[in-house]
């Protein structure tokens, strides 16, 4: 089993063994973070650009993939057989992205949040945040700004992470028809990740470097700390154990947050209560989906000691406890699967070094992967749907 602790200096000395392994995002405190472009040595080899076809005329097609450029200033729409075709200016160093079913995609960038239209490609607006302190627009990990965002159920609010390099973060409400901000809520320091009850009355904040998910209710606005730390938090800001993305689980609205490869914590957001289970990729893990049918696909970016841990690889867990790990080639950090649930896009961004601009297409059930190019440096993923909803089968 791994230390309860271990401080990122330690990591970063064996950095130049490492090659394609990579390092926890957000281990250290903001004093001892990279500069944002750091990391590009150590990269595996990107693939090259592909030649897509024509650009698409009138209405993007379904299945397109919009990726968040964590190292621009772009969302960029990717077609999954052929490559990149088309991009949109969002703000600085967008982070997460969520989108609607009326095709408006929510990035949260340094800037604001930008609204997008999917299907015509163009930017509507970019929503400035109330949170102050956030220090001056730049990019990199550490940036102040929007990183986690969810959309209500109803469509009618979304809600964005901002993180406050000084401190602790909030959780800013945007009414999603007068694109105003109607709330600032304190949560927890760097709020990663951002998800939302099934009902929409609660909304969940993931504080990366506070050990903690917010729970905050949608009427009362009233707020819990429910800690997520199956390994303590002795290691503070240096520790590399704590939580980054969750999943609300379709059957029970229970929270599943994975550690190390090692533990997956089952939260009950209702009780505050939490159960452990085994997880058997043993690598250090980051981004999350889940299908309606409740498989969770977790990304495992890499060891934290490569003489221990594995490298890289992307779990498939099915609700019943069983599991398929499939491995990847080098580092990478969010996840979104087709409609039809048979495909996993894994983009290769990594708030982290050892990013390379392109996306994982995973088979997931043969666990056949193939590189496609996307973007600089993408973070966050989704994938266009059509108003018909998932096509039969896999294809």
């Amino acid at each position: 089993m791994r230390r309860p602790a271990a401080p990122c200096r330690a990591a970063r000395a064996v950095l130049p063994a490492l090659a394609s392994a990579v390092l926890l995002a957000g281990c250290a405190s903001a004093a001892d973070a990279p500069d944002g472009a750091a990391g590009k040595s150590g990269s595996p080899s990107a693939p090259a650009p592909s030649a897509p076809g024509p650009e698409p005329t009138g209405r993007t097609p379904a299945g397109t993939l919009l990726v968040a450029d964590f190292g621009a200033d772009t969302v960029t729409f990717v077609d999954p057989d052929e490559g990149p075709f088309d991009s949109v200016e969002v703000g600085e160093a967008p982070y997460g992205l969520v989108v609607g079913e009326d095709g408006r995609a929510w990035v949260a960038t340094a800037e604001g949040v930008a609204v997008v239209d999917t299907h015509h490609r163009d930017l509507l607006d970019l929503i400035p945040y109330e949170t102050e302190n956030l220090g001056p627009v730049t990019g990199g990990e550490y940036r102040g700004g929007g990183m986690g965002i969810a959309l209500a159920p109803d469509g009618e609010q979304v809600y964005v992470g901002v993180n406050v390099p000084s401190g602790n973060g909030t959780l800013e409400t945007i009414d999603t028809g007068t694109h105003e901000v109607t709330r600032t809520t304190a949560v927890g320091r760097r709020p990663f990740d951002v998800d939302v009850a099934r009902d929409g009355r609660e909304v969940y904040a993931t504080g990366h470097d506070s050990f903690e998910v917010t729970v905050v209710d949608t009427d009362t606005h009233e707020t819990r700390s429910l800690e997520a730390a199956p390994y303590g938090t002795e290691g503070g800001l240096g520790s590399w154990l704590k939580p980054h993305y969750a999943a609300v689980r379709p059957s029970d609205g229970k929270l599943l947050l994975p550690f190390e490869g090692e533990r997956l914590v089952v939260l009950d957001p209702r009780t505050g209560r939490s159960t452990v289970e085994r997880l058997t990729a043993d690598t250090h893990q980051h981004g999350v989906a889940v299908t309606p049918g409740g498989t969770l696909v977790i990304v495992g970016t890499g060891p934290i000691d490569p003489s221990e841990d594995e490298g890289p690889s992307l779990t498939v867990r099915t609700e019943d406890g069983r599991e398929k790990v499939i491995a990847l080639e080098g580092p990478h950090e969010s996840v979104a699967v087709s409609a039809d649930e048979c495909t996993a896009y894994v983009t290769g961004g990594f708030t982290r070094d050892g990013h390379w601009n392109g996306i994982s297409v995973v088979d997931l059930d043969s666990g056949d992967t193939r590189r496609l190019a996307a973007g600089e440096r993408p973070l966050g993923i989704a994938v266009l749907q059509s108003d018909e909803g998932a096509p039969p089968g896999c294809r």
